[in-house]
């Protein structure tokens, strides 16, 4: 409350001529936190509604940037205004600090991963500190921190226990730099994400966590997320990847020697059993078992497969490389056409962890099926007629026949649409008892070993007696040790002297614990409902996340559309399943926003910093020597092109509220948006000149309180402004709101002209208005404003959002264009569906349009009601 600020504080209000926000800002941060006005319930009350809004939490890099403002800023404009609004907000921020940046910190510079990480986050919490937030800090949590990780670790081994976690070997991506394995998504053209090294493929005993086991649910839960953006469902539902299809094997024709049992066919999965009389050839993984026993008879496929190991797996590697293959020399017969043999390939493009390992190739329907023939000289038969085609003269060129057609050359099947084909040739497979139909998924099992230090540690020990053997309860957390080393490669946690040395829980003999740590994708997946109990001594509260879950809103970048998303969905169902929740969605909301983009320069050295250049003339130079530099187009800020703005700078230049409103205002939230210094000093010149508006008001009519008829219109002005203001929060669009403020602190700037009876009060309610609308985005204005109209009063936080009164929101007026010959040459004031005689007379007597007329001949008045009146004239 006011009464919080003591005399001091209050007399430097007082006393302002222009808002002074070096000054402003931390003192009202001061009060916030004094009154404690951020703090959430453990339990919302019962007479209030909850809502909870969370952006995605931030990696503790050391520095926000100006994407990380914008994205806090939509979220903390939702809080303020739900919180106005009469619910009860949970707004909380904690820190996403486990990873490798920091690990290789550790060997770069010789500090702890640790002390590395607190202090970036004591960097970054000031910074957001300094921009106003409305965050609940009692609720801070950092998942590099045991009392975090050990809540983690309770989860995963009670998932194991309701059979989610298993251990199994697979073929990973082995970063050679990182050395650790990453995630198909973490491969970017076959490259490590953060090393930028060439993948290598291994085979490791890794533990995976059964996501395919809700691949179902988590495909028709999509359904239910009707406030998601519809192309966020859609990348879901992409890679959960539905598909029907049939299962079927190709028994080997006249199998050598040692080709016998599970290795004398080629079991394959596919979706186009409607064109099995097109198969030209059988392609399988490189780390398929038959291409393994070919290898190992056969020199050149010994080497073909060595060099597809050493291509990554991520579905980018894969389609950027080369179709490549290695005929092994085998052949199996089409179970449709017995007497035709096709021959068996090892193929860079199959993936042994999709599906069987193993296709068949149809190069009429597949195009890459296509291109690989093509290049081998494999036989192509169309067997797909598009529609418009003749079947005697059809052929295939340099494009397969990919969408629906009508099935030709192809037996018993010909002349059916492909949608029948496939199901009657799949009754044909299950007939003849060499295939069924089946529904695959394109969806794996999540992989969440890494081999690393700086991570979550799986709690497992490994004994030679017992296995694999989880943890105790009251053993955990399982903590990092502190005194490792990072002059060796690979993980710490394999070499170090002591910590990974224990007794087996079960046989009490000597057994060494797990020495891989959690994908750190596994830390954020449940970070939510953490929040919603940070200090409980289990993974959640229960009944606190009953009374919180699932987020109202969820804020964050479009990258995250599938993995982390993804994976939250996941873990909140494993969650409901061991008994941690009771929802099975995370997110009832969601929103995407876009980059924040900036010009990049560079000259003969290299990029600069924007700091470094400036306008002279038409174009930009060097501050320290004039020189000429090349401006690049506006992109995403990035650190190795320099172009990022700092928040800290922008802050200490133009104050927090500044920096808000520039992100808020400049286009839909959910696009791109340029920073430009322009752009930021005309929204610091707005902040000021809306002060010194309120300010005036203040001291002018700071009496006034009786409503007349010359306010009539400002009021209306101001009761539709509240009425804009608050649908265009609602709907999510702060630019909107934005926009529509500065309207109304125009039109309050026409009524400081006025000395009409009853304006003055008319002008203090805007004043006061403006203050309670504008609070959401720049709450320190709105706070000095208030403070200058209602002195003691209390603070806008405090306050609730003004509501628009029903009867003001009325037009009463409207102003139309009155054009002659199509050009416009005045405007009128007439009431809503006046008349049209009397609107005609009205634009025919406005003098500048009357003077147009003049001497002329009246040919046709058009008069659009609402809208528009015009004259054509002859003469």
């Amino acid at each position: 409350m006011m009464d919080d600020m003591n005399e001091n504080e209050t007399a430097a209000v007082d006393s302002r001529l222009s808002f002074d926000f070096a000054e402003a800002e931390p003192r009202w941060q001061q009060a916030w936190a004094r009154a404690r006005s951020f703090a959430a319930a453990d339990h919302p009350p019962a007479d209030r509604p909850k809502y909870y809004v969370l952006e995605m939490f931030p990696y503790p890099s050391g520095q926000l940037h100006m994407g990380h403002v914008r994205n806090y800023a939509l979220g903390d404009v939702v809080a303020r205004y739900k919180r106005a609004k009469g619910f009860s907000v949970l707004h909380p921020m904690g820190w996403d600090a486990f990873g490798l940046p920091a690990e290789n910190a550790a060997r770069e510079r010789g500090v702890h991963p640790g002390a590395w990480t607190m202090d970036n986050i004591a960097a970054m919490r000031g910074t957001l500190q300094r921009l106003g937030f409305s965050l609940d800090w009692d609720r801070e949590i950092a998942t590099c921190l045991p009392d975090y990780y050990g809540r983690q670790q309770k989860l995963f081994l009670d998932m194991w226990r309701a059979g989610l976690v298993e251990r199994k070997e697979s073929a990973v991506n082995w970063d050679p730099v990182d050395q650790t394995v990453l995630a198909n998504e973490q491969v970017v053209d076959g490259r490590g994400w953060r090393s930028g090294a060439l993948i290598e493929k291994k085979r490791l005993s890794q533990w995976f966590l059964k996501i395919t086991d809700f691949a179902g649910p988590l495909l028709e839960g999509l359904e239910t997320l009707d406030r998601w953006p519809a192309r966020v469902r859609v990348m879901q539902e992409r890679w959960i990847g539905r598909s029907e299809g049939a299962r079927l094997r190709f028994p080997l024709e006249a199998p050598p020697d040692g080709f016998d049992g599970d290795l004398d066919a080629v079991e394959v999965f596919t979706t186009r059993p409607d064109t099995l009389f097109g198969m030209s050839f059988v392609a399988i993984a490189a780390d398929h078992p038959l291409a393994a026993k070919v290898g190992r008879r056969d020199a050149g496929a010994r080497a073909f497969i060595e060099e597809c190991q050493r291509l990554g797996t991520s579905e980018e590697a894969i389609e950027m490389a080369e179709k490549r293959g290695y005929d092994t020399g085998l052949r199996v017969a089409n179970p449709f056409r017995p007497d035709q043999t096709v021959p068996v390939w090892i193929a860079n493009f199959v993936l042994m962890e999709y599906g069987t390992g193993a296709v068949f190739g149809c190069p009429c329907g597949d195009q890459r099926d296509l291109d690989f023939a093509r290049i081998y000289g494999l036989p192509v038969v169309p067997v797909i007629l598009p529609p418009g085609e003749d079947a005697e003269s059809f052929t295939i060129g340099a494009t397969a026949v990919t969408g629906e057609g009508t099935l030709i050359h192809s037996g018993f099947l010909d002349g059916l649409s492909t949608t029948e084909g496939k199901r009657r040739a799949i009754e044909r497979l299950e007939a003849m008892g060499v295939g069924h139909g089946v529904v695959n998924w394109r969806l794996r099992d999540w992989g969440i070993s890494r081999q690393r230090y700086w991570g979550c540690p799986i709690p497992v020990i490994h004994c030679e007696t017992c296995g694999a053997v989880p943890v105790p309860d009251d053993q955990l957390p399982v903590v990092l040790p502190e005194d490792v080393t990072f002059d060796r490669p690979g993980n710490p946690l394999d070499h170090h002297p002591t910590w990974k040395h224990v007794a087996c829980p079960k046989c009490g003999r000597p057994a060494t614990r797990e020495t891989d740590t959690c994908d750190t994708f596994v830390d954020s997946s449940w970070y939510f409902a953490r929040f919603t109990a940070p200090h409980a001594g289990t993974p959640t509260d229960v009944a606190a996340a009953d009374a919180w879950l699932p987020v109202d809103q969820y804020i964050g970048g479009i990258e995250h559309a599938i993995l982390h998303l993804l994976y939250a969905r996941f873990f909140t169902r494993a969650m409901h399943e061991t008994g941690h929740l009771n929802v099975d969605e995370p997110f009832a909301g969601l929103f995407t926003q876009g980059m924040i983009t900036h010009e990049s320069y560079r000259d003969a050295g290299g990029w600069l910093a924007p700091e470094d250049v400036e306008k002279r003339g038409d174009g930009m130079v060097r501050r320290d020597n004039g020189q000429p530099v090349t401006v690049g187009r506006s992109e995403k800020m990035s650190k190795s092109k320099r172009n990022t703005v700092s928040p800290t700078a922008i802050v200490e230049r133009f104050g927090a509220d500044t920096a808000r409103w520039f992100v808020l205002s400049d286009s839909p939230p959910e696009r791109d948006m340029e920073w430009t210094e322009a752009g930021v000093a005309a929204a610091a010149r707005f902040g000021q000149r809306l002060f010194r508006l309120v300010a005036g008001v203040a001291a002018r009519d700071g009496a006034a309180s009786a409503h007349g008829p010359g306010g009539e219109e400002l009021r209306r002005a101001t009761h539709r402004t509240i009425a804009a203001v608050t649908e265009a929060l609602e709907s999510f669009t702060p630019n909107v709101a934005v926009a529509r403020i500065h309207e109304l602190t125009s039109a309050l700037v026409e009524a400081e002209k006025s000395d009409a009876p009853g304006v003055a009060a008319a002008r203090r309610e805007a004043a006061t208005a403006l203050c309670l609308l504008c609070a959401p985005m720049q709450p320190h204005l709105a706070e000095e404003m208030m403070a200058l109209l209602e002195p003691g009063g209390p603070m806008v936080v405090e306050r609730p959002w003004p509501e628009a009164e029903p009867e003001l929101l009325t037009v009463t007026r409207i102003t139309l264009g009155v054009q002659v010959m199509g050009k416009l040459r005045g405007t009128i004031e007439v009431a809503p569906d006046a008349p049209a005689a009397e609107v005609l007379a009205l634009a025919e007597a406005e003098p500048n349009v009357a003077r147009m007329l003049e001497g002329k001949r009246i040919v046709k008045r058009v008069h659009v009601p609402n809208r528009i009146v015009n004259f054509v004239v002859a003469g």
